[in-house]
């Protein structure tokens, strides 16, 4: 395969534009489908006729099937994009900048999915699928597995098709009083439904008092042993933000939020506030796990994507290591990632 991108480069460099392009509108139609062509092309941001020409390609090769309800991708389409996934890795070079990260970040490993999920839609649900894969290859048997909120971690848990019944799922962390379907205790939830296992909630939110979790863990003996579950999973997943982005979402003071600030703060990750030296700054309170937890965990796979948060990937990935860390991100993310790193 590797052979084959070197000569589409140097024999017909002016082909690989086309087939990306027709590769990322399949892509797009299997994510949205059923969906129309002028919808198509708004999300794509491209001319209708430009599409047009495009699709009519594809539903001649048998790849993209029409209806009244928009256009949907065939069985063909869709094992067709299983197949092209790693063309278009090797065509990006991907893999050289995937260990050079790794190296650099001291991760046992990076996944790079091309694209950057700042600018396309298409590239976080990527993102979720291959983290989903990544949770197929290392679940067993009645294993416990940790998750985080968040949009990215929301579409991990849609991506998840693998069956394992004997599994417990366990928020990571209480809420943030953000929209359900991105609290980690939904996210926990419909990652067990997909995988016909079990839940755990934890009806705690994020930012309670110290005090407070004292006299609930005092009073309540269920919270105190999903409190011992959450803290001893045998995976943990979880997402990465923007330190000031999180602390509003949090509801944090903003006098914190201005010290976290002017402390260096710009990832954020498990409640806790990191620098890019992956120094911990500010923490909030909770029953969860926070970043240092990451050391006796065995699997730690982080997904997080697009250029804006390079900064906070290379501060959350300095703060804590599991013993398999793992990163799951975009190729926005990690170019930026080795600007910085290198710089």
């Amino acid at each position: 395969m590797k052979k084959i991108v070197q000569l589409h480069r140097k024999l017909a460099p002016e082909l690989i534009e086309l087939l990306e392009e027709r590769y990322n509108i399949l892509r797009h139609i299997q994510y949205a489908q059923p969906v129309g062509r002028r919808a198509l092309a708004t999300v794509l941001n491209m001319g209708e006729r430009i599409v047009r020409a495009q699709v009519d390609f594809l539903k001649n090769s048998g790849l993209v099937a029409f209806s009244a309800l928009g256009m949907t991708v065939t069985k063909e389409g869709q094992e067709l994009l299983l197949e092209m996934s790693e063309y278009i890795r090797l065509l990006h070079d991907v893999t050289s900048l995937e260990e050079e990260l790794a190296a650099k970040l001291r991760l046992k490993r990076v996944i790079i999915i091309p694209g950057d999920s700042d600018a396309d839609g298409a590239v976080q649900r990527e993102l979720g699928r291959a983290a989903a894969s990544l949770l197929r290859q290392f679940l067993g048997n009645n294993m416990i597995v940790a998750v985080s909120g968040g949009s990215t971690m929301a579409r991990v848990a849609e991506a998840v098709t693998m069956h394992a019944p004997g599994t417990l799922v366990v928020p990571a962390r209480g809420g943030l009083g953000e929209q359900v379907e991105h609290q980690a205790n939904t996210i926990a939830a419909v990652m067990a439904a997909k995988l016909g296992g079990r839940y755990r909630l934890l009806h705690i939110p994020d930012g309670v008092s110290e005090e407070a979790l004292e006299v609930i863990t005092a009073s309540d003996a269920n919270i105190r042993e999903l409190a011992q579950i959450i803290r001893r999973p045998d995976i943990l997943m979880y997402g990465i933000g923007q330190a000031a982005e999180m602390a509003i979402r949090r509801g944090v003071d903003n006098s914190i939020i201005t010290k976290m600030i002017r402390s260096g703060a710009v990832g954020e990750s498990l409640g806790q506030y990191c620098t890019m030296e992956g120094k911990i700054v500010y923490a909030t309170s909770s029953l969860g796990l926070h970043l240092n937890d990451l050391a006796g965990i065995r699997v730690a796979i982080a997904v997080a994507g697009g250029r804006k948060k390079a900064e906070a990937i290379v501060a959350v990935s300095g703060a804590g290591h599991g013993g398999e860390s793992i990163l799951v991100t975009d190729e926005g993310a990690a170019k930026a990632i080795q600007s910085i790193i290198n710089h």
